[in-house]
């Protein structure tokens, strides 16, 4: 009788298990904040303070040839941020970068001038854009394009810069100069983790 009463309880166990596993995964009727795609994320995602640190080289300027036009030398950059999203496709920055050894714009308080927007798909990749306003470190105009994976119950972003767009430059062999062709080449990764307060998300 007991073998027989753990049994039925066994199946119910995994029955229930099986139910929860198909309602977070979502189906194609899911409207749970998945816009109806039955996918594991969306916009609503991302909220709230995210840190991120960012890692990366800035190698020169991308020519009407589309390859790439070195500068005269190399720099890196280290850069933390501090990124709010809206859960609806919006969020600020504030960050503060080091630039080959310098702080980006001569400037050492971080810079809150930012904004942009970002797209979360059903299957957690995105794209995130950042854009400089003025009066900041970073002149107005400047843009940096990411692909992203959402990942961890969504507090975490892993990022790879594959458009950047910078206002002013020249290239090592004189052949390019901004303005005029102003997508520079950059090999540049970031990654965020959602700000946790007093144990919460």
């Amino acid at each position: 009788m007991k073998i027989k009463r753990l049994t039925v309880l066994s199946a119910t166990a995994v029955a229930l298990l099986s139910l929860s596993g198909a309602a977070q995964a979502g189906g194609p009727d899911d409207h749970g904040g998945h816009e109806g795609r039955g996918g594991l994320c969306s916009n609503a995602t991302l909220k709230g303070p995210y840190g991120f640190t960012g890692h990366g080289e800035i190698i020169g300027l991308i020519g009407p040839d589309k390859t790439v036009h070195p500068y005269s030398s190399t720099s890196i950059l280290d850069d933390v941020a501090l990124v709010t999203f809206n859960g609806a496709g919006g969020f600020t920055r504030t960050d503060f970068g080091v630039i080959g050894g310098l702080p980006k714009g001569g400037l050492t308080t971080f810079n809150p001038n930012q904004n942009g927007t970002y797209t979360v798909n059903s299957d957690c990749t995105g794209t995130m854009k950042i854009v400089y306003t003025p009066g900041g470190a970073v002149p107005a105009g400047v843009e940096t394009d990411l692909n992203i994976v959402v990942a961890a119950d969504g507090t975490l972003v892993e990022s790879v810069v594959y458009r950047a767009v910078t206002v002013s430059g020249k290239s090592g062999d004189g052949m390019v100069t901004c303005p005029e062709f102003c997508e520079q080449a950059v090999q540049e990764s970031f990654e965020g983790k959602k700000v946790v307060v007093y144990g919460f998300r």
